[in-house]
């Protein structure tokens, strides 16, 4: 999607939209609509069954971003929120677009690199570790797979900087918003499509892990929380609070000065539902650091 950037010392794009489920909308079908991926749409309407909502379920669509920290240049990849983010140059607008990352096991790697190389009808060289991964599934896979609608790359592949890692499509309807890669990049083809035309390479990719975010807009200062990704279990209520702390100093051009509504911040976090939510309000007269508890989210 395409959204007006914000003026320096606003963060925040885009509104959430409410829609009404018709019977056969699945969150799958949803989020090919609206650039969404699945994990997003299943934070955002906790207790809503994602295969079956039910006709005239009310269904938040979570299209409403902090963006993320850092310069807004090139492409960032949040892998918390499963999304790219692509500051084209001289434009101001931002587009957005979710992903699929990779699985336990096969993580997606954290890292500043840039697009060296865009491929057209992409054949796919299956590495020998995913080919050997298949053969004991009883799935062999050939030495290599031809462009074409059977090909786990779709329509077009961006290599990135860092050795064996792409950006592609897809020949699966779902998996976007998911850990389902081995460690690639997967977009719906209509985005990776409307990426190909207009990302030229050599435009940096940088690829962060940040479930907390703070923005600022309007004047007022707001938290967007998801799930922390952990490949050995759910994080602790303590690692998780200690991770907003340090995503909050993290943003001291906001965040030290600040009357905290703390009963709020520790419902964002206990939510993480995506969706950002005022927190506090800028510029007190105390700092955020020095007059906060010692463990304030406790």
């Amino acid at each position: 999607m395409e959204l007006p950037l914000p003026p320096p010392g606003e963060d925040i794009i885009g509104q959430v939209q409410v829609i009404k489920a018709k019977y056969e909308d699945t969150f799958a079908d949803l989020g090919t609509t609206y650039d969404l991926g699945y994990s997003e749409m299943v934070a955002a309407n906790p207790g809503v069954d994602a295969w079956l909502p039910g006709a005239g379920t009310e269904i938040v669509l979570p299209t409403r971003f902090i963006l993320p920290p850092g310069p807004r240049e090139g492409i960032v990849i949040n892998l918390a929120e499963y999304r790219l983010y692509y500051f084209p140059k001289g434009r101001n607008v931002v587009y957005t677009f979710p992903l699929g990352i990779g699985r336990e096991g096969w993580g997606s790697p954290i890292a500043h690199t840039s697009i060296i190389a865009k491929t057209p009808n992409p054949t796919w060289t299956p590495p020998a570790s995913i080919k050997a991964e298949h053969a004991a599934d009883g799935d062999p896979l050939p030495n290599v797979v031809p462009a074409g609608p059977d090909n786990p790359l779709g329509p077009f592949k961006f290599t990135l900087g860092t050795p064996g890692y792409l950006i592609h499509g897809s020949n699966k309807k779902f998996g976007i918003g998911m850990r389902t890669s081995h460690g690639c990049f997967r977009m719906f083809n209509n985005n990776v499509l409307e990426m190909a035309g207009m990302v030229p390479v050599g435009t940096s990719v940088r690829i962060i892990n940040d479930p907390y975010k703070f923005g600022v807009s309007g004047g007022k200062v707001y938290l967007e929380a998801h799930t922390p990704l952990d490949d050995n279990g759910n994080p602790s209520v303590v690692d998780k609070h200690t991770a907003v702390i340090n995503a909050m100093l993290k943003r001291e051009d906001i965040t030290n000065n600040l009357r905290m509504n703390w009963d709020v911040v520790r419902d964002v976090v206990a939510a993480e539902d995506g969706l950002p939510v005022e927190i506090a309000v800028p510029n007190a007269s105390t700092s955020m650091v020095t007059s906060a508890p010692i463990d304030p989210l406790q």
